[in-house]
């Protein structure tokens, strides 16, 4: 099944969403790490909010996700780029037992970053509310911090995942009843229909009855924008003194992409480059 993203109004109604679907989009995140199986189902549904709600956005840049966590799941982290390119990683301690959400974060937080190609980053924070799934984290986030009526449905099973967002856009002008109607509608989505249906019949499944106006599909895809010149400068930030102390302690200093499992190799020439400017750091053995 093709990974797609489906854009959708409401003619006579102040009211959008967006259907997605990601398979092989999953796959490539998956395949990178051992991560347990409810951990996968997690970063599946915080992907498929990643892609639906920066379809949302009217921007050019980056829109991270994170969830911090004190329990199992110490760090879930989703990034998804304004040309719907996606990538995610997570951290946790021992065996994760299949469990809720609030049992694998414990206290926990959720950071939504937007950065833009050009301009100021911006950087909302809410506290985790115990029970919460991460549909609901997503719901009141849009709510009390953007002020902006959003339902939200996900799902991840079998290597794949799916979502599901409608939103009540500002100052809107048609039927009063249609964001009530919209909501009830959408609520009778199962989680099957969700991730094996193709997203138009999701819509007609859905909505039949109502005027909806659909956009060209995009096509969501995992990419890394991990790069040699990057963890240079991730070096740099970290200073000389502490990575020369590796570079005497073990002769190199070896760096792993978290999210796509790249290394990269810095000898003790590379590093003198980095730090003085003498010279572009020049490529190095990576393992692929």
């Amino acid at each position: 099944m093709q990974d797609i993203l489906e854009r959708f109004v409401f003619e006579e109604a102040p009211v959008r969403g967006e259907v997605v679907q990601l398979h092989d989009t999953v796959h490539e995140v998956m395949s990178r790490h051992n991560y347990p199986p409810v951990l996968q189902k997690r970063i599946g549904e915080l992907m498929a909010a990643a892609a639906l709600l920066s379809a949302t956005l009217k921007f050019e840049g980056t829109m991270i996700m994170q969830l911090h966590g004190s329990g199992p799941v110490k760090l879930i982290v989703v990034e998804c780029t304004s040309d719907m390119t996606l990538r995610a990683t997570a951290r946790w301690d021992g065996d994760i037992p299949d469990a809720e959400l609030g049992d694998l974060l414990g206290k926990g937080r959720f950071i939504i970053t937007l950065d833009p190609d050009e301009g100021e980053t911006y950087q909302g924070i809410v506290a985790y509310e115990a029970g919460q799934t991460v549909a609901q984290i997503i719901e009141h986030y849009m709510q009390h911090s953007e002020q902006l009526e959003t339902r939200m449905w996900l799902t991840s099973q079998n290597g794949g995942a799916a979502g599901l967002l409608v939103q009540k856009m500002p100052a809107g002008k048609g039927d009063a009843d249609a964001w009530d109607r919209v909501q009830k509608l959408a609520e009778t989505i199962t989680d099957d229909e969700l991730l094996g249906l193709a997203p138009r019949d999701v819509l007609y499944r859905l909505f039949h009855q109502e005027i909806v106006r659909v956009f060209d599909p995009q096509t969501p895809r995992f990419a890394c924008t991990c790069s040699r010149e990057r963890v240079g400068g991730m070096l740099k930030m970290v200073g000389r003194e502490e990575v020369e102390s590796v570079i005497e302690e073990r002769k190199k200093v070896d760096v792993t992409c978290e999210f796509c499992g790249k290394e990269y190799e810095f000898d003790a020439v590379d590093v003198a480059q980095l730090f003085t400017g003498a010279a572009p750091v020049p490529p190095g053995p990576q393992v692929h």
